[in-house]
């Protein structure tokens, strides 16, 4: 399946702008765009077709609900999508070998041993205490979404930037952004460390 032609493509683009006069907008650019991306994304080395279909999904998303971000001027529709569905293809695969990479290193750092009732009573009380300080200290939600990636291992500007809710901006703005919020919330972790040891 082919993308349409730079006209049609335009003036799809433009019905999008305009969603509240045709609302079949929406459904148009998903038949226009969802197949053709998952066709090329499909062909890189090592591609399922469902992160293809999950990447195509959200950037289609992403595009319809700010849709002035994209610039014809600098290029097609097709583009700007496929460009933005091999990044998001790119942060699924970074993410998802972090994640096996950190389970690995878990996995052979700590060896399970059985806890004495008291300990493991210990543990959960600690941990609930220290829950509960952090849910008070961090109010907003993103703050914990984004403090949440950051302990997991994630370092993604892209993915680290969507969870604070950064509008779309350079790559640079969005790592000095990114690094002036983990700053932020380190300190904070250290400062309810240093109570803790305090107390």
């Amino acid at each position: 399946m082919s993308f349409p032609t730079q006209a049609e493509e335009q003036a799809l683009h433009e019905r999008v702008l305009a969603r509240r006069l045709d609302p079949v907008a929406t459904r148009d650019v998903f038949e226009a765009f969802t197949e053709p991306i998952i066709g090329i994304l499909c062909k890189q080395r090592g591609q399922t077709r469902e992160d293809a279909r999950d990447a195509t999904i959200d950037v289609i998303y992403s595009y319809l609900n700010h849709p002035e971000r994209f610039d014809p001027q600098r290029a097609r529709l097709s583009t700007y999508l496929t460009q933005s569905a091999k990044k998001r293809v790119l942060d699924f695969f970074r993410s998802s070998e972090a994640r096996q990479r950190r389970e690995q290193e878990f996995g052979g750092v700590f060896e399970l041993r059985a806890m004495t009732p008291k300990e493991s009573m210990e543990i959960t009380v600690e941990a609930r205490l220290a829950v509960e300080r952090l849910e008070r200290a961090l109010t907003q939600e993103k703050d914990r979404t984004f403090l949440k990636l950051v302990l997991e291992g994630e370092r993604s500007t892209h993915i680290l930037a969507e969870a604070m809710g950064l509008p779309a901006s350079t790559e640079a703005e969005n790592r000095r952004e990114v690094k002036r919020n983990r700053d932020r919330l380190m300190k904070l972790l250290g400062r309810l460390r240093k109570e803790d040891h305090d107390v």
